[in-house]
């Protein structure tokens, strides 16, 4: 797989930025196309920085195409404000994209979701990460990759008190055999296994999730 397009949402965040820096330097791709509220401030000259009004897709979905959609957009209900404001953002922006990219005609499209997601969960979050993952199986990709990662480790450009805190804990109980499943995952390596999974295409199959075991071992 070379020559190819990539497109990025979420990109100012801890693995859509790793992703970036990652892709500029992939061979593989050519163009890096960033859809972004701002400036993620890299020159580089496969980078096409597109800043956006994710409210206003229909001024702006013309320009989602493209081979491969990453999907990593994410906040937090204290950052948002509210779960109406946190469910904007991770599912109904994530949506909105992806289904205008599909109709676009990008052919693969790697989402970031988490641990736990599941549509029938109690749990807002949980919830919500779980019915955007069944949303965007129905959509028109070729191939489709959910990525769901546990507690992400490494530099973040925002600060998330609870996070490090989350972070500090599970340092210290995933140490016990059966709470591996939720170790921290450094978001570099989320990011380098979806670019991974994205290049070698010809050998998956055209829908697939990967837990958290399974990110850190994909080839």
């Amino acid at each position: 797989m070379k020559n190819k397009t990539a497109l990025i949402i979420g990109a100012t965040g801890l693995i859509g930025s790793n992703a970036v820096q990652q892709l500029l330097e992939n061979k593989n791709f050519t163009t890096v196309k960033v859809f972004t509220r701002r400036s993620i401030g890299i020159n580089h000259p496969k980078l096409e920085e597109h800043l956006v009004d994710f409210d206003q897709i229909d001024d702006w979905k013309d320009n989602l195409t493209g081979d491969v959609l990453f999907s990593a957009m994410g906040t937090t209900i204290r950052k948002a404000g509210s779960k109406a404001a946190q469910y904007k953002i991770d599912y109904t922006y994530q949506y909105e994209t992806a289904l205008a990219a599909a109709n676009n005609g990008v052919k693969t499209y790697c989402l970031v979701s988490s641990a736990g997601a599941n549509p029938k969960s109690s749990v807002f979050y949980s919830k919500m990460k779980g019915e955007l993952d069944e949303a965007v199986k129905k959509l028109p990709f070729k191939h489709t990759f959910i990525f769901r990662p546990s507690i992400l480790a490494g530099d973040r450009n925002e600060n998330r008190t609870g996070e490090k805190i989350g972070l500090a804990l599970a340092k210290i109980f995933t140490k016990i055999p059966w709470l591996t499943k939720y170790r921290p995952i450094q978001g570099a390596t989320v990011a380098k296994a979806m670019i991974h999974v994205a290049k070698t295409i010809e050998k998956r199959p055209p829908f697939e999730i990967y837990t958290l075991n399974e990110i850190f071992t994909i080839e």
